[in-house]
């Protein structure tokens, strides 16, 4: 791993947009070893041997005992500490192995959820922010799930505003208890958890602090189950501190760091959600094409008609340009790690700087992965039919299970906005030179437009010119947004959502190219026909999106002569030659159909 590291010109967080990046740097899934590969089959194997059997069972929560027995089978496997060191009782996989274990598990429907409640923002804070006697006492019976966790943040008052929780603690005179009271809700586990990382302010402090709680401390009582629409099977509580007594020494990190715990615990949750989305999205897929493939409709198979296999093309098309997004990232913050650790850094801290810097990106992906997978599963139930509508088929289930990843570690609406907004923040203190080339955008703007296309025998010549143009659209929409705003652009949020899916179409287009020509590189282009119809079908998407976008937010700040300026230069940074998109998506389609399941 080091050598890789040393081999590659470190990239910084969100330097995707103002720097070209070669095939050569990037990590593509078709790289996992056999070993990963080995770690991938035993997660299938559990979700179909425990899960699969039983997700009626999960779901109607009958059995308040089930889910917890199930993370004991899950824990007796090792999947319950993959990201603990070895030291701790776990196996201390590196990150890219772990991003893989989260998107196999994440085709399980609730107990996707369970799971990864537990093993993420349960398990994270004590192992990245606890001290080593916290360490030691918690992690290996986390790890092995001797011991349940849970997250304590949301309360009813405060949702996306995290940092106005009403919880409070208070010392007790003879200072060696902090006593909580307050109300936590939608809390994921709350209904078998033993442990719960609990934020609360001190007295009158302005910012959180953390507190490991263990339910055996006493004061915690709980409502019923809530009732959702979906992710059934996952115990979600509101739960109540009364006078809840916590030692001194479970303090987590120090006082009023609880929103800082908070915040970088999410870039974590936010890439791995969205990978576990694509675990989803891969199952759906497999599903609704088997169903394709039986059901006959005017004497053949639904599967043999054109709209289904655009359905079908469009699913895997978006599914395998987010897996190539989601692992260009995660192994930018695997090196960023590397490097930290190689420059003298404690290993729990450089593993939260590497995801810090990197914060743009985990919340990118977030977004896609996410609105992939509501995407297929919406088509799912379209190819489905009526039998997608019906509660008895599989449809239904993956449909309403779908819905709360947009919700779930932020809004959607609130990391695209984010998005922008750290990538800006970065550019003003010096962290990226944001200024230089947008103002070399706007020269082009000027000048007379460069018809080249390229050096023809360089794999995706003309893609990648492409490429660098949506990224010159999204500075030309962003500098000139922030011009006319300054300091008020936090308060023009559908621009600031505009100039996000600007920046998230361009970075997933580009890492779906970047995929397929490093396995043209290592396969020959003959090999990689179908991946390269799916990256010439995303990157139409990716354009086609990002000239929408970019016309709304300049058309929301810019008049007159400016306005026809800016749309002119859109439509130059937006140009793409045709490409016969319905051959690509029946090559793809066909393929998909052949092998009856997500092939890729």
């Amino acid at each position: 791993m080091a050598t890789a590291v040393e081999t590659k010109q470190a990239i910084k967080g969100g330097e995707f947009l103002i720097r070209e990046t070669h095939a050569h740097d990037i990590f593509i899934p078709e790289e996992f070893t056999e070993e990963q590969r080995m770690i991938a089959q035993t997660c299938k194997d559990f979700l179909k041997q425990e899960i699969y059997t039983r997700l009626d069972e999960i779901d109607s929560m009958k059995h308040p005992e089930l889910m917890p027995s199930l993370l004991d089978k899950a824990g007796e496997l090792g999947l319950l500490g993959t990201s603990v060191p070895q030291e701790l009782g776990g196996f201390g996989m590196d990150f890219n192995t772990t991003m893989l274990v989260a998107e196999v598990l994440g085709a399980g429907h609730s107990f996707a959820v369970a799971i990864s409640a537990h093993t993420g923002i349960g398990t994270l804070p004590i192992l990245y922010y606890g001290n080593e006697a916290q360490k030691k006492k918690y992690i290996p019976n986390l790890a092995s799930g001797k011991w349940k966790a849970a997250y304590c943040l949301t309360e009813p008052d405060s949702g996306s505003d995290a940092n106005s929780g009403k919880t409070k603690a208070t010392l007790t005179p003879d200072g060696k208890h902090y006593v909580l009271n307050g109300q936590k809700m939608w809390i994921t586990n709350g209904g078998f958890a033993d442990v719960f990382v609990v934020f609360a302010k001190i007295d009158n402090d302005k910012n959180l602090t953390a507190f490991i709680v263990e339910k055996s401390f006493g004061g915690i009582t709980m409502n019923e189950e809530e009732k959702k629409m979906g992710i059934k099977g996952s115990s979600t509580r509101q739960i109540f501190f009364n006078d809840c007594k916590v030692p001194v020494e479970n303090m987590l990190s120090e006082r009023e760091n609880g929103f800082k715990i908070a915040v970088n615990i999410l870039n974590i949750g936010r890439i791995k959600l969205g990978v576990a989305a694509l675990g989803g999205c891969k199952m759906t897929v497999s599903i609704a094409v088997r169903y394709a493939k039986e059901r006959k409709q005017f004497g053949t198979s639904i599967a043999n008609f054109g709209a289904i296999k655009h359905k079908l093309a469009e699913m895997v098309t978006k599914i395998f340009a987010s897996e190539s997004a989601h692992y260009r990232a995660s192994q930018n913050i695997e090196d960023a790690y590397h490097a930290l650790i190689a420059g003298g850094m404690d290993s729990s801290q450089a593993r939260l700087k590497s995801l810090e810097e990197f914060a743009i990106e985990c919340a990118i992906m977030k977004v896609h992965g996410s609105e992939v997978l509501d995407f297929v599963v919406d088509e799912g139930v379209q190819i489905y039919g009526g039998m997608g509508f019906s509660a008895e088929g599989p449809m239904d289930r993956a449909y309403r299970d779908a819905r709360i990843n947009r919700i779930f570690e932020g809004t959607n609406e609130i990391n695209r906005m984010l998005t922008i907004d750290m990538l800006l923040k970065r550019a003003m203190k010096g962290g990226l030179d944001l200024m230089t080339p947008a103002m070399a955008v706007q020269k082009e703007l000027m000048s007379v437009p460069d018809f080249g296309s390229g050096d023809d025998d360089v794999v995706f010549a003309k893609e990648k010119k492409v490429i660098a143009n949506l990224k010159k659209a999204g500075l030309m929409a962003a500098g000139a947004a922030v011009q006319k705003y300054m300091m008020k652009l936090s308060d023009e949020q559908e621009v600031l959502m505009n100039l996000a899916d600007m920046l998230i179409e361009g970075y997933v287009a580009e890492s779906c190219l970047l995929r397929v020509e490093k396995m043209i590189g290592q396969r020959g282009e003959a090999a990689c026909e179908l991946e390269k119809a799916m990256a010439m079908i995303y990157l139409h998407h990716a354009v086609n999106r990002a000239a929408e976008a970019g016309r709304e937010a300049i058309s929301a700040f810019a008049e007159g002569d400016e306005l026809r300026l800016m749309l002119m230069g859109l439509k130059r940074f937006t140009k793409i030659d045709p490409y016969n998109l319905k051959e690509a998506r029946r090559k793809v389609a066909n393929y998909v159909i052949e092998k009856g399941e997500y092939p890729f």
